[in-house]
């Protein structure tokens, strides 16, 4: 039997006082301490709110341990309304050493100069805080340009394996160089593995970090515009941080004299989303799907690409036929999609 997990909603008040605003009983299951899911509002320095899900564990009657995220708590009283100490687990750089070494001697360099890069619109990405930067997704050198072409770190959410670093000496390089640069890793298999695994992504926006992810969740096939995945809208939901749309102009990587090349790209920034109405709203399809197709929208009108209300990876997989993507080509993303209603006041 599984243990009993209950919903916590502790507030912090001030950086070191956190205040449980409802607290339910929750009883041990085969002897073992039960788990809770906890619900962090207003955490952390600097950040407006931010939900998270842990997985704390109960140890005693009197003791609370979130073990993973960015906070441990110690010596929790259990009731209703009593303060307790928070101990910061310490900050994660997120390897801005060595992030602000490759980007600024290597990357930069290369594609600012060298690829004649350009930025518009950088002004729109605020300057500090959690948010998150939504692109389209022409080619592996998005990942390469965006961050090398504006000031703050930003963090790509990459697959899981890549990580592992278990299918040969460069496998090997890959999962080092990406720890390095202070990048997380994101279970794509879907489900509740794939729900769980945002977690590194909500803690890099609960320390105010800048993440960027495709909405798409695949390069796209022939350079069209696809439909987005909810993932973004999660994740955005989840930590409470602003939705920055991006287009990716010119960013296919070619080769000139045997070397790669990117010619002239271009990265196209708007203006924030604020979704803070729908903050929470984590577990509604209908939320989901609705922010997403906004997100959609907003970089459907920087990039100026045509829109399929398909998944690229249905066409990459050849369960749809180009024929058939053809035939789902719309304005744009969202023109059917109705705004969810809130629940009244």
């Amino acid at each position: 039997m599984a243990p009993s997990y209950r919903r916590y909603a502790p507030q912090l008040r001030s950086q070191d006082d956190l205040r449980i605003s409802s607290l339910r009983s929750s009883t041990s299951v085969a002897g073992r301490p039960p788990y809770i899911v906890a619900t962090l509002l207003n955490f952390g320095r600097g950040a407006t709110s931010v939900y998270r899900r842990y997985a704390p564990q109960l140890r005693s009657g009197g003791d609370l341990r979130i073990r993973a995220g960015a906070v441990r708590v110690r010596r929790v009283p259990v009731a209703d309304g009593r303060a307790i100490r928070l101990t910061p687990a310490g900050v994660d750089k997120g390897g801005a050493v060595f992030y602000t070494l490759f980007k600024n001697a290597i990357f930069r360099p290369i594609i600012k100069y060298l690829y004649g890069a350009r930025v518009e619109g950088e002004q729109h990405i605020p300057t500090a805080g959690g948010v998150i930067l939504a692109s389209n997704h022409l080619d592996a050198g998005d990942t390469v340009v965006l961050p090398a072409m504006i000031r703050r770190q930003v963090t790509f959410p990459a697959k899981a394996e890549l990580f592992q670093g278990n299918r040969g000496p460069f496998s090997k390089l890959v999962a080092w160089f990406l720890r390095a640069v202070g990048q997380v890793p994101l279970d794509r298999s879907g489900g509740r593995a794939s729900l769980d695994g945002l977690a590194p992504v909500l803690e890099v926006l609960a320390r105010g970090g800048c993440v960027g992810i495709y909405p798409e969740g695949t390069r796209s096939p022939d350079g069209r515009l696809y439909k987005g995945k909810t993932g973004v809208a999660r994740m955005a939901l989840a930590a409470e941080v602003p939705i920055v749309p991006v287009a990716m102009k010119n960013s296919q990587v070619t080769r000139k004299a045997g070397l790669p090349w990117i010619d002239h790209p271009v990265v196209v920034i708007g203006e924030p989303l604020d979704f803070s109405r729908y903050y929470g709203r984590v577990d509604d399809p209908r939320t989901l799907r609705w922010v997403t197709d906004q997100v959609m929208a907003a970089i459907h009108d920087l990039s100026g690409q045509t829109y399929v209300e398909a998944y690229g990876t249905s066409v990459k997989s050849g369960s749809l036929t180009p024929t058939e993507a053809d035939a789902r080509i719309l304005s744009r993303p969202g023109v059917n999609t109705k705004e969810p209603e809130l629940p009244p006041a």
